[in-house]
């Protein structure tokens, strides 16, 4: 019998790129689960976060809690999916330390998606009340002036999805 080994699963993106749609359908393989921050945030401290500083804050406190637990379950050989934003360097650099201790691979999903297509989809996902934040267009533009996409010296597993905003998206590169 061949046993996999767990991997770590990582997503990078700007608001309403798709990465929380992507995380699901990663977490659709067998022997994998997905671990929202979304969700997570929302449920424990919604009534605390209005700014940008408070979520923050906020989620610092979640990865306090998440980064043992999640090095737990790749430690079963379980596949974990973190949906949470990989979008800065000290983010990604934070993430990279679980798949360390784990010593487990990882991948890092960039998802390529244009400002004005991500707006597009955030408009229709805040409408719909399909997330469990809605971010308004001000929002939008602060959380995305802080976006970084990952860069080769970070040496990361890079799956670079190029999205156009026609629901075609693809794979452009894999390294």
């Amino acid at each position: 019998m061949t046993v996999n080994k767990p991997t770590l699963h990582l997503l990078c993106g700007k608001v309403a790129a798709g990465k929380s749609t992507l995380a699901e359908r990663l977490a659709a393989q067998p022997g994998t689960i997905r671990i929202s921050e979304d969700v997570w945030l929302k449920t424990l401290f919604a009534d605390q976060m209005q700014t940008l500083k408070d979520y923050v804050r906020c989620s610092a406190k979640l990865r306090d809690i998440v980064r043992p637990h999640v090095i737990s379950v790749l430690g079963t050989g379980v596949s974990v999916v973190l949906d949470f934003h990989a979008n800065t360097r000290d983010q990604r650099r934070w993430l990279k330390t679980i798949a360390e201790a784990a010593s487990v691979p990882h991948v890092l999903h960039f998802l390529d998606v244009s400002d004005d297509v991500c707006l597009s989809r955030l408009h229709a996902r805040n409408a719909a009340g399909s997330h469990p934040f809605a971010v308004t267009d001000e929002q939008f533009r602060v959380v995305t002036d802080h976006f970084a996409a990952s860069v080769a010296d970070e040496g990361f597993t890079v799956r670079h999805y190029l999205d156009d905003g026609t629901g075609e998206g693809s794979e452009v590169s894999c390294s």
